[in-house]
């Protein structure tokens, strides 16, 4: 997925510029889930278009499922899941957390696997979990892709306990095939907290939307058997997507409207508008959208983001632009990541001239003058967009490998040259 170097382009006033967006990874590939696993064809209207959301209907179609619109809206024709089949996952954690259970209630065998830096991403709690439900998966004891689901046509389900501290997505793949096992899935977390709550809660949403009985209490989630209703997915636009482009009115001092903002989601980015209202940012949310206005000069932020922390390097490259220091907390999971994000945005910041020190649980971000350099992206799609905010205020930034973007984000660059252009 290599690309040259990308100048991340200077702004030289205040931004002023709507911004339209695609929608939501995290609501298309659930639809693309439960519409897989529905009783009759359902559609996806709105849909992401990109390398994860490809990824996913690849996975599905390879089971058996149709999934047919080469633009637009998606139609999903459910079908006998059946192996032999090849999944790849590519380095989608959605992808290879969501699939395996799916692939648990197929006939046959079902080899999964992805990117090699997928191969280190954490897949422990399903493997088990799936085994505790009575599914067969063969990873040679490494808890890790690449490995094998032998499915017969049916799991047996009913109560598991899972160390999901490292990611909400062990109980959300859990959850939304739960309706098709015999006896449903009863998921009880042990361990510390389980990040990014707002996921879990958009799970819980999207299946009783699909018609499923869903209870929660505190760290369970229990998912009646039954079936999962046909119907049609809107899908919002992709609100964790908005970060860089809003971010840019607090950089350059100006105005950054995101049109269809939903007044009410379980989408995280939701969270973007206390936290750039805490660093100083005017926002407003209306019937035009979210509307962003820079006050020329913004505050560092000192936040707890473990529920939130796909935001992260964005915050982070804001950060190093304020004008007070800021500490974010909460996100030791992000090692685990497409890339060990914290790490990478210690390096990468820090190579800029910044001063960002790791903590155990976050970072710790005292602004600097920057200069110009290469700024790594590790393949992962978060830290072009976190380079790209950096390089409004620092002429010099030449972002590595661009085109991951196009993981949740296909024409990111366009978009952001656009908006640019639009001050």
């Amino acid at each position: 997925m290599s690309s040259p170097h990308w100048p991340a382009p200077v702004a030289h006033g205040p931004v002023d510029a709507t911004v339209p967006l695609p929608g939501s990874k995290s609501m298309t590939n659930r639809a693309l889930i439960l519409a897989a696993l529905a009783e009759a064809p359902a559609t996806i209207t709105r849909p992401l278009r990109s390398r994860d959301t490809e990824l996913m209907a690849g996975a599905l179609r390879a089971l058996g499922t149709g999934v047919g619109g080469d633009s637009g809206d998606w139609q999903v024709a459910p079908g006998e899941l059946r192996g032999p089949a090849r999944v790849d996952v590519g380095l989608a954690g959605t992808v290879m957390r969501f699939l395996p259970p799916v692939a648990a209630l197929a006939s046959g065998e079902i080899a999964i696997d992805g990117d090699p830096r997928a191969r280190e991403r954490p897949m422990g709690p399903i493997v088990t979990a799936l085994r505790a439900l009575g599914a067969e998966v063969e990873d040679a004891g490494r808890g890790a892709l690449p490995f094998t689901v032998r499915g017969t046509g049916a799991v047996p389900g009913g109560v598991v306990t899972v160390d999901a501290s490292g990611s909400s997505q062990f109980v959300s793949g859990l959850l939304l095939a739960a309706p098709r096992f015999e006896k449903g899935v009863e998921v009880r977390h042990e361990g510390a907290p389980v990040p990014s709550a707002p996921h879990l809660a958009m799970t819980v949403r999207m299946l009783r939307d699909a018609g499923a009985t869903v209870e929660t209490g505190e760290n369970v989630w229990h998912v009646a058997p039954g079936a999962v209703r046909a119907r049609e997915w809107p899908i919002e636009p992709d609100l964790s997507n908005a970060a860089q482009f809003l971010g840019a009115a607090l950089v350059t001092g100006g105005r950054v409207t995101v049109p269809g903002w939903p007044p009410e989601t379980t989408q995280p980015g939701d969270a973007l508008r206390g936290l750039l209202g805490a660093m100083g940012a005017e926002v407003a949310l209306g019937p035009d959208g979210l509307t962003v206005r820079g006050p020329g000069g913004f505050a560092g932020l000192e936040a707890d983001l473990h529920e939130v922390g796909e935001l992260t390097p964005v915050l982070a490259a804001l950060a190093a632009l304020a004008d007070s220091p800021s500490r974010l907390t909460g996100i030791a999971h992000l090692r685990g990541h497409e890339t060990d994000r914290l790490a990478a945005l210690v390096t990468e910041i820090n190579g800029l001239g910044g001063d960002v020190r790791e903590l155990p649980d976050g970072l710790e971000i005292r602004p600097r003058p920057l200069h110009g350099g290469v700024f790594h992206t590790y393949d992962d799609h978060r830290m072009v967009m976190a380079a790209a905010v950096l390089g409004l205020a620092v002429d010099g930034v030449e972002v590595e490998n661009p085109a991951t973007v196009g993981k949740t984000l296909p024409g990111f660059t366009d978009l952001w040259t656009s908006m640019l252009a639009s001050g």
